[in-house]
């Protein structure tokens, strides 16, 4: 995107439980069983209301996290999916409300302290966020940890603390050598310390796991231009000429402002 050194390293649980409680690491409350009438008339308006949220669907994602509220406000998976459908409608003050609740009612959740680390790392509460994200990350229940290793990552880069970020993203590919967004940063991370050789062995680790984007283009041929590659440079000033014309990184290109 604390006390920066530490943030990453917030102890996420004691002894795994499924009865949550601060502290503690549990299960996503998705997974877990459901015991009434009530809670599985709620969770099948969450899954559906999850899908909604795939397709882009945000209002009638709305109406389903609505149903799922009010059939068991109990649930924290239902005030998890309000909260997100309202951070992505922009509606902060309301998202942040449904994420308080949400971990409130499952505060071992390793899904809410994700989601709703993330939100606060954008929102300018970083410290709280990364502690939420660090509990994510250690959840033995998590079954996808790079992705709060990756938030945390970012959030680092939002204070500023390029080293602290670089730890983060090294623990997400290490989990998901096909992580595109840590190895990008790695990337951009090296090209600033000035180690260019590391720049472009990740650039090409990049280039092989997606489709190539005008920020990762970019990267590619200011790495090579300053090792002095004027072959590849020039690959890539076609690509970036040929692919990307309307992007910021075109832009500077053009006005040469390649640092």
């Amino acid at each position: 995107m604390l006390v920066l050194a530490t943030a990453a390293a917030v102890s996420a649980c004691s002894t795994p439980s499924s009865q949550g409680g601060a502290g503690v690491a549990d299960r996503p409350s998705t997974d877990q069983p459901v015991t009434t009438e009530a809670r599985k008339r709620s969770r099948a308006h969450v899954e559906l209301g999850n899908e909604y949220v795939k397709a882009g669907r945000l209002g009638v994602a709305m109406e389903e996290a609505r149903i799922a509220v009010q059939e068991d406000p109990s649930y924290a998976a239902a005030h998890h999916l309000q909260a997100l459908v309202h951070m992505y409608l922009d509606e902060q003050k309301a998202a942040q409300s449904e994420f308080e609740r949400a971990l409130s009612l499952a505060p071992g959740d390793p899904e809410i302290n994700n989601s709703f680390g993330w939100f606060l790392c954008n929102g300018g509460q970083e410290q709280r966020g990364l502690e939420l994200l660090a509990k994510a990350a250690q959840n033995p229940y998590y079954e996808t940890p790079t992705r709060p290793y990756t938030n945390s990552g970012l959030c680092y880069l939002k204070l500023k603390n390029e080293d602290a970020a670089r730890g983060q993203f090294a623990r997400a590919l290490a989990l998901d050598p096909n992580n595109a967004t840590a190895l990008f940063n790695l990337a951009n991370i090296a090209y600033r310390k000035g180690e260019m050789q590391k720049a472009r062995d990740l650039v090409a680790d990049l280039n092989r796991v997606g489709e190539p984007t005008a920020a990762s283009v970019w990267l590619g041929l200011r790495v090579e231009r300053k090792l002095g590659n004027r072959e590849a440079e020039a690959a890539y000033t076609a690509q970036l000429r040929r692919r990307f014309t309307s992007s910021q990184e075109y832009q500077d290109y053009l006005q040469e402002r390649f640092d």
